[in-house]
């Protein structure tokens, strides 16, 4: 399960990862929680502060991911960390100082938006050179534990911290935080990664984006999980902004109740990145196509739940499938593509997974303010069962072939071939 950790290039990069990431978690928590006391409990300014912070994930992302083929990603990282560190530290200090508007969050939101969108798809393609391809589908998902796991352990002392000391100070340690990645991709060794020397730079190439867009395309096993994964997020992706409506304007608790939701979509998605960890791969289009419905079927129990322990019980399941559909996906991409267009396609999958939900957050957070955060919540997940539904009938009509379900002597799913 952890056999990427005995590389030291990569078990530097999986803990400043963590740092950074559980500051990070503490950080969002944080950020919502003011945006709603800032903005008397409205939630479509939750939307709004959604929206900018994954708008320049549409606009850089494929910049990015052209950079990823054509410059040091050990070097990228840097720079980007370095632009978020800076922008997490100087709004730390304008919270702390106590005059903070509503306003101030959107800047900051999409200051941070500009640093992931570049970040993002460039931290994707370089997981592979940490490792090399034999262990990479382990360290995809590790790298999805440790995210899992800050989103279990931030969102949890957020809760925590902001009721014994206020947003600032935790606006402070999510700054303080980010500083861990710099100093774990400072700390690595380049002679150690699986990687060729970078050529001059005239020599090298172009790395085209419209080269990376049509590779996809052309690429049935790649064009699908790119596309679901892109709709799914937009419609069902959405729980940072619907958790928090769901928790004060529906159930009527505070920020307790908020972390926990979180935290139990976390503990769900960790048992789902470590899941896949076993994974020596590619994972199957069909194991992917039923997790996309599993989760999707989750989400729908999820909004129409009456109380809100039952939320917290939903949620687990509801994270686990989540996950392992996202890592499935992502796995799928990564281990389809060839090493010189990665960079270029990782962008690709980031934009459609983290660009799309600017087109929807707005949307869910209007939907949850009007009719309220569970008919946001289900009607995403309604949306996105017939679409996994619909990806999943497609893929078998068109590959020839049906599922059958057995019984006896051992349950299981199986693929076979129509007969003629």
């Amino acid at each position: 399960m952890f056999q990427s950790l005995s590389v030291r290039n990569y078990r530097l990069f999986a803990s400043g990862q963590l740092i950074k990431l559980i500051g990070s978690w503490m950080m969002f928590v944080a950020q919502d929680w003011l945006v709603l006391h800032l903005s008397d409990n409205n939630a479509t300014a939750l939307g709004i502060v959604t929206a900018l912070q994954f708008i320049p994930a549409a606009l850089l992302t494929l910049p990015g991911g052209r950079l990823a083929d054509r410059y040091d990603k050990r070097v990228l990282l840097l720079v980007a960390n370095t632009f978020w560190s800076v922008s997490a530290l100087t709004f730390s200090v304008l919270v702390l100082s106590g005059g903070v508007q509503l306003w101030h969050i959107y800047v900051f939101a999409l200051f941070l938006g500009t640093a992931q969108a570049i970040e993002t798809p460039v931290r994707q393609a370089f997981v592979s050179e940490l490792v090399g391809t034999p262990l990479l589908p382990n360290a995809l998902s590790l790298s999805a534990a440790t995210f899992n796991s800050a989103r279990i352990i931030g969102p949890a002392l957020a809760g925590l911290a902001i009721a014994a000391m206020g947003t600032g100070p935790v606006f402070l340690i999510a700054a303080v935080s980010s500083l861990s990645p710099l100093a774990s991709v400072a700390r690595m060794r380049p002679a150690e990664l699986f990687r060729k020397d970078l050529l001059p730079r005239d020599e090298r190439d172009d790395a085209a984006i419209l080269d990376g867009l049509k590779y996809v395309w052309r690429r049935a096993d790649l064009r699908l999980p790119v596309l679901l994964i892109g709709v799914i997020g937009m419609l069902s992706f959405n729980f940072q902004l619907t958790l928090a409506a769901l928790a004060k304007n529906v159930f009527n608790t505070g920020a307790a109740t908020f972390g926990l939701f979180t935290t139990a979509l976390a503990v769900g998605a960790l048992g789902g990145a470590l899941a896949g960890s076993f994974r020596k791969g590619r994972p199957s289009v069909y194991l992917m196509l039923l997790a996309s419905v599993a989760f999707s079927a989750f989400s729908v129990l999820v909004g129409v739940l009456p109380a809100y322990w039952m939320v917290i019980v939903a949620l687990v399941p509801t994270g686990f499938f989540m996950v392992f559909f996202a890592q499935s996906a992502n796995q799928r991409v990564q281990l389809g593509t060839e090493a010189a267009y990665r960079g270029r396609v990782m962008a690709i999958y980031v934009l459609v997974f983290l660009g799309t939900t600017p087109l929807s957050s707005p949307v869910v957070g209007w939907v949850a303010q009007r009719f309220g955060a569970g008919v946001s919540i289900w009607l995403g997940g309604a949306l996105s069962l017939v679409t996994a539904l619909l990806a999943l009938t497609w893929q078998l009509r068109s590959a020839g072939e049906r599922l059958e379900f057995q019984v006896r002597p051992v349950p299981r799913l199986t693929v076979s071939a129509v007969r003629g």
